[in-house]
């Protein structure tokens, strides 16, 4: 299994702070999203690493959890039966060789994400160990019975499957009775109007029975793919527009990208900064039918630099200008 170094991934030190990862990880989410990136495929996948670093390093616990896993491991020792919660206890064993018996593709996460900080990060080891003791006696075979246990993991999903469902092809590894490794593929249905922490149950596709008993379920937690412009609150959808200081002034008409395509955006005159604007049915399905809002902040932005024909007009602004911020 291949260690992941998120920091590395979004190009901060391990001394970054928590604005410093949020800025690193907007910059590259706004390089690499699929609808902007001209090679798709590289695309994608790039924008699902980055987003996994930052559901890493984005979370204190997670990035606390990471940081203790990451000195370990350079010390050739990896976690086994790690809990996923805060208090999770980290027990450390020597890495082994072979890699990891279990194994999720297709979720949008990698292995290394879903053994350390899935929902199934505490029952892979514990999986893998009552195999490993019930299955290779003398005989190789168990004349137990007992259900097989569900299995849980992550699966990332965008807000464009959000909008309008799909289908996933994911891929799950077992470790088998004969100590092969099983592989199980599946076309897992996205709906409509998922929703963040939903499952999606996949019943009888879990970890296999043993004496002929059912096999458990596999259960997907749907965490959202975080989108380099808009923020999910429910079913409704935030964002910004920067706008000129004589946009804001005159009004006018701005292009703006909506999970529908480029719609044509028209600003009031007047507008103040941190002005909001709602744009109606633009957001998420709502669970009780209909779609949520798309609501747009307006923020001022100034140039940095002005040539000396930019300045002089503004010299000018200034003088034949009655207006007075600062008047009671």
């Amino acid at each position: 299994m291949e260690f992941k170094d998120y920091y590395a991934i979004l190009g901060v030190p391990e001394t970054a702070s928590a604005d410093d990862i949020r800025q690193a990880f907007r910059k590259l989410a706004r390089q690499y999203h699929p609808d902007v990136a001209k090679d798709k495929v590289r695309a994608e996948e790039k924008f699902k690493e980055i987003n996994e670093a930052y559901e890493v390093l984005g979370d204190p616990d997670k990035r606390r959890r990471y940081d203790e896993l990451r000195r370990a491991w350079k010390e050739g020792a990896v976690a086994a039966g790690v809990g996923g919660g805060p208090r999770a206890q980290w027990r450390w064993e020597p890495v082994e060789e072979e890699g990891f018996p279990f194994g999720f593709e297709g979720t949008g996460f990698s292995d290394f994400f879903e053994r350390f900080f899935g929902p199934g990060a505490d029952i892979f080891g514990e999986l893998f160990r009552r195999r490993a003791g019930t299955f290779r006696g003398d005989t190789g075979v168990s004349t137990d019975y007992e259900r097989g246990r569900d299995l849980e993991a992550d699966i990332l999903v965008s807000l464009e499957e959000v909008l309008r469902g799909g289908t996933r092809t994911v891929r799950v590894r077992f470790p088998s009775s004969q100590g092969r490794t099983i592989e199980r593929v599946y076309q897992v249905r996205i709906p409509p109007g998922v929703r963040e922490g939903q499952r999606i149950r996949l019943p009888g596709q879990g970890e296999p029975g043993r004496g002929n008993a059912p096999s458990g379920d596999l259960y997907l937690r749907v965490r959202l793919e975080r989108h380099p412009v808009f923020q999910v609150g429910d079913s409704d959808l935030y964002c910004e527009l920067p706008i000129a200081p004589w946009e804001a002034v005159l009004g006018g008409k701005a292009e703006l990208q909506s999970l529908d395509g480029k719609i044509e955006l028209k600003i009031p005159p007047g507008s103040q900064a941190g002005s909001r604007l709602r744009l109606p049915g633009l957001g998420l399905p709502r669970p009780e039918g209909g779609r949520g809002d798309l609501y747009v902040t307006l923020r001022v932005v100034v140039p940095e630099k002005v040539t000396a024909k930019e300045r002089a007009l503004w010299e000018e602004l200034a003088r034949v200008s009655s207006f007075r911020p600062r008047a009671s």
